[in-house]
């Protein structure tokens, strides 16, 4: 992970995160941090607190005004979001500038398989979770503020045993452009970024002929993706020079999405 600064288009701001102590979302934080942000990294379990406090550890280690808090926080709970939003806004002050709602749990199972509990934990992080999560940020959000929804290319393909995920990203691409219509007064935007195969840990979770079919349909490159390829275009949609972009959903995927 590169700790070189970029140019400064996020100085100043402050950006929660969910679910960055690893993966995706970690590199989504200290990019943000080497743009200037101060950030806030969540993180679920125990086993992630190491990671998460490494992270801030870096991040406050960069030679700009950045700065970074972590948070341990369950999606999945409902008081979680005003937990988030209480440890931020005592560490950073009143205003909420960036909000991405990364956090996602990732089922593989059949149809004939998927039993309730499934479908309730998973749509209590990814759907419910990224709800009210940006319910929670609302009284603190300043205009101008940027939220941003982590989707998938899933979203919008179908993919055997992967319903209940991707079902979830098709929900919460609805929801970016209802809140994109709702919230865009004030200048505030709404955007999703829909990342295809990454490398990370979730990649090890879904099935190896489903990763190798998009690979070998990816224009650039036939492979998977980077981490940071996606976290550049997050940072982008949360500086000033995405103020005109709201309601999207833009594909990361090498190109795989045109087919």
């Amino acid at each position: 992970m590169s700790r070189d600064l970029l140019a400064q288009t996020l100085e100043g701001k402050v950006a929660i995160v969910t679910g960055s102590s690893r993966g995706l979302g970690a590199d989504m934080a200290m990019d943000m941090a080497r743009r200037g942000a101060k950030v806030v990294v969540t993180y679920i379990s125990p086993s992630s607190e190491e990671k998460a406090a490494k992270l801030v550890s870096d991040i406050k280690a960069l030679p700009n005004n950045a700065s970074a808090i972590h948070v341990r926080a369950d999606l999945g709970d409902i008081t979680s979001p005003a937990h988030i939003v209480k440890s931020t806004t005592s560490a950073f002050g009143p205003d909420i500038h960036i909000l991405v709602n990364n956090a996602a749990l990732q089922v593989t199972k059949s149809l004939s398989e998927i039993a309730t509990e499934d479908y309730e934990r998973l749509y209590n992080v990814n759907i419910r979770g990224a709800i009210f999560m940006t319910q929670a940020v609302l009284p603190h959000l300043r205009p101008q503020s940027r939220i941003i929804n982590i989707s998938s290319v899933g979203g919008r393909a179908g993919f055997a045993s992967l319903s209940l995920y991707t079902s979830s990203k098709a929900a919460l691409e609805g929801f970016t452009r209802s809140w994109a219509a709702e919230l865009g007064g004030d200048g505030t935007t709404v955007n999703a970024v829909a990342p295809g195969p990454v490398q990370s840990e979730m990649l090890n979770t879904i099935p190896t002929e489903i990763v190798e079919m998009q690979k070998a349909n990816t224009p650039v490159g036939k492979r998977v993706g980077e981490s940071i390829e996606v976290a550049r275009v997050v940072s982008w949609l949360a500086s000033n020079e995405a103020s005109w972009v709201s309601g999207q959903v833009i594909n990361v995927s090498g190109g795989w999405t045109m087919y």
